[in-house]
C-alpha cells in the first residue's frame, strides 16, 4: 500500500479491538496529487512525500470523512476479492502507520 519505512508502533497505540471500533479520518494539513490510479501526499507538518499505492489511495478515498475503521473493512472486502480477516490484517498496521506518520486522526 503506502511506499514508506515502517516502524514499530508505539505502545500508545489503540489495540486491535479498539482500533476496529474507532473512528479515522484524514488530517487536511497535506497536499494531495493523483498520479495516475494513486495518491501522493506531501505532508506539511513533516515535510515528507509518500505514496500511498493503489489500494492505499482507494483507502485514501474512504477516509474523506470520519468512517468507523471496522466500516471501512467492510467497504473494501464487499468491493474487492479479499477476506475479511486478511483485509483486517492489512488495513489494520496500514492506518497505523497512517496515523503515527500523521496523515490521519484515530479517534478510539
Amino acid at each position: 500500500m503506502m511506499k514508506a519505512d515502517t516502524k514499530s508502533h508505539s505502545s500508545e497505540q489503540p489495540s486491535r479491538l479498539a482500533l476496529l471500533g474507532a473512528n479515522i479520518v484524514r488530517d487536511n494539513d497535506n497536499i494531495v496529487s493523483d498520479m495516475g490510479e494513486e495518491k501522493v501526499i506531501l505532508s506539511v507538518k513533516n515535510g515528507k512525500y509518500y505514496n500511498l499505492g493503489i489500494m492505499g489511495s482507494q483507502i485514501w478515498e474512504f477516509i474523506q470523512e470520519p468512517i468507523l475503521v471496522e466500516q471501512l473493512i467492510e467497504q473494501l472486502t464487499e468491493q474487492y476479492d479479499v477476506e475479511h480477516n486478511v483485509c483486517e490484517e492489512q488495513v489494520l498496521p496500514f492506518l497505523l502507520h497512517l496515523s503515527e506518520e500523521k496523515l490521519i486522526h484515530i479517534r478510539v
